[in-house]
């Protein structure tokens, strides 16, 4: 028990580090390379960018523009978090055919043969399973409980089991979560407080000045594409790792019945 929380610890310390990080990283693409100056007429960061540059249009989309950078790189960042240690999780090979193979022994009463696929097998749908078939063997040699102890007892150490396997597998997700709504957010923020430094500055030229006025809508609008692009692929990853896990608990689910059944039919 003791591992998985460390293990838990390592894996929020992961977020905590990697969160600055790729701040960190915004910042410096923002400023030093969007905003070099040959990226603009005249070699000046304050003049519009050259036509076709696209590095100097999104350094003038803001200073939102390098939090929206930082909120796309942990999309992509925590997403391959995810599906390595989801593919860990799922072990060697498919789970369905473990959980078969698993079955298929427990016909023939031979718990040590299924013990040794979950070792093959690994990943957190094995160790909730092996768990499951070390107290059925447990107790089945202790004479002074009864048939309804012993499958409470083997029920109660697969729910444990799982209690600790979960927040692995779900670790990280609620950021993805988070992201989704925060990131549409940020670009309508973003691109709100272009348009008004837009038409402030429309406003102190006098005469209108119709390439100035699309060139702060193209900039402020910079915000929306990053915002709109990251909650997108926030909200895909985030639903397709949702959906392997739900299909990792069902397979737990799953063996976890026919371990008790096998139990009550040939322990009556």
């Amino acid at each position: 028990m003791k591992s998985r929380f460390n293990l838990k610890g390592i894996f929020v310390g992961f977020a905590g580090i990697v969160i600055p990080v790729l701040f960190i990283i915004a910042i410096v693409l923002f400023f030093f390379v969007m905003g070099n100056p040959q990226n603009f007429q005249g070699n000046n960061p304050s003049n519009l960018p050259k036509p076709g540059n696209y590095l100097g249009t999104i350094y003038k989309g803001g200073i939102i523009v390098p939090i929206l950078m930082t909120i796309l790189m942990m999309v992509i960042t925590f997403s391959i978090e995810r599906f390595i240690s989801l593919t860990r999780a799922k072990g060697k090979g498919r789970i369905s055919d473990f959980v078969i193979r698993v079955y298929q022994k427990l016909t023939t009463q031979d718990i040590d043969a299924a013990i040794s696929e979950c070792d093959s097998q690994k990943g957190s749908v094995a160790n909730v399973i092996k768990a499951g078939l070390l107290k059925y063997k447990e107790v089945q040699s202790r004479k002074e409980m009864d048939k309804d102890q012993k499958v409470i007892a083997i029920k109660q150490e697969i729910e444990e089991a799982t209690s600790l396997e979960l927040p692995v597998l779900e670790q990280n997700l609620v950021i993805l979560g988070t992201i989704a709504p925060l990131a549409t957010l940020m670009g309508l923020l973003g691109t709100v407080l272009g348009m008004i430094r837009a038409f402030a500055a429309l406003a102190t030229a006098g005469a209108p000045d119709a390439v100035a006025l699309a060139t702060g809508i193209s900039e402020a609008l910079i915000n929306t594409a990053f915002g709109i692009s990251s909650s997108a692929l926030a909200i895909i990853f985030y639903n397709y790792f949702t959906t392997k896990i739900d299909k990792m608990t069902y397979s737990i689910d799953e063996a976890g019945v026919a371990i008790v059944q096998n139990f009550l039919s040939h322990n009556k």
